[in-house]
């Protein structure tokens, strides 16, 4: 079997490194919002979040979202969006059939209006942590209702439902995931911290394995060498002690598998590496 997989960048975030790992400096730091176009030879196309759209800035004009606005700034051209990318490539939009979703943060689901063909997977426990809020309590989770299309409860799977495997041989010290198609070739993991039941997507596409880890760290450095973001983040986690636990554990596993590619979703490093160019930037 072979899987390719491609990285594109819908847009970036900024911030002061020293924010995310201790003893970094005080420099803003671009944090691209990484989405993954997945093409499986038999399930055809889909994507792994989606970056921010123009949305955004739609859904953060009126208070409380508009703090999240001023926090969090946000860069962003029509051209940046994960659809446009993807029609620049030759893939039309309706073409994508699945979008695995990693949490409900604005910057993972900005564009998935885009794509209404598309059926969703997300762990239930992340969904039912979002659903039906709005206001301040939407705000404090930093979920965008308005992001969501209206029928996405309808196209919705649980990853909780998939069968559950034992993974320890391959990678520990994770010891199960969720088989995604039955071969495999995607396994959903749990990593809750960031937000609850965080999902990972390990992918093995034959020639190199693939651990997309969304915002369970924001830079390399922090799993390879265990460092912990400033406190200050401290608000940005539903479970600062299940964050840790995380962190360990791929930590642990870059050590035992330096072979597989630990892939952080905002971390620049990794995506001065990988990611073509062609609309990174939005300035």
């Amino acid at each position: 079997m072979s899987i390719k997989v491609n990285f594109f960048s819908a847009g970036y975030c900024t911030h002061p490194e020293k924010i995310v790992i201790k003893g970094g400096s005080s420099k803003l730091v671009k944090f691209y919002a990484t989405f993954v176009l997945i093409e499986h030879p038999e399930k055809g196309l889909m994507l792994f979040d989606t970056g921010y759209s123009e949305r955004f800035y739609t859904e953060t004009k009126n208070f409380p979202f508009n703090i999240y606005a001023k926090i969090t700034p946000v860069y962003f051209k029509e051209e940046n969006g994960a659809a446009f990318q993807l029609r620049q490539s030759g893939i039309n939009p309706n073409d994508i059939k699945l979008i695995i979703l990693s949490h409900f943060h604005a910057d993972h689901i900005g564009g998935v209006k885009d794509f209404p063909n598309a059926e969703f997977i997300c762990f239930k426990s992340a969904y039912e942590e979002i659903k039906g809020k709005k206001g301040f309590s939407s705000f404090k989770k930093g979920f965008l209702p308005g992001l969501l299309p209206s029928d996405f409860e309808s196209k919705l799977k649980f990853a909780d439902s998939l069968n559950k495997i034992n993974i320890s041989e391959d990678y520990s010290p994770f010891e199960s995931g969720f088989d995604v198609f039955g071969d495999r070739s995607l396994i959903a993991i749990n990593l809750s911290g960031h937000s609850k039941r965080q999902l990972g997507l390990f992918i093995n596409t034959g020639e190199n394995i693939f651990f997309l880890i969304a915002d369970a760290c924001w830079l390399s450095k922090s799993y390879k060498e265990f460092i912990l973001p400033h406190t200050i983040a401290d608000v940005a986690f539903s479970c600062k002690k299940e964050y840790l636990n995380t962190l360990l554990f791929y930590h642990e596993l870059s050590k035992k598998r330096p072979d597989i590619n630990i892939m952080p979703s905002h971390c620049p490093e990794f995506l001065k590496k990988i990611i073509d160019k062609r609309g990174i930037d939005a300035e």
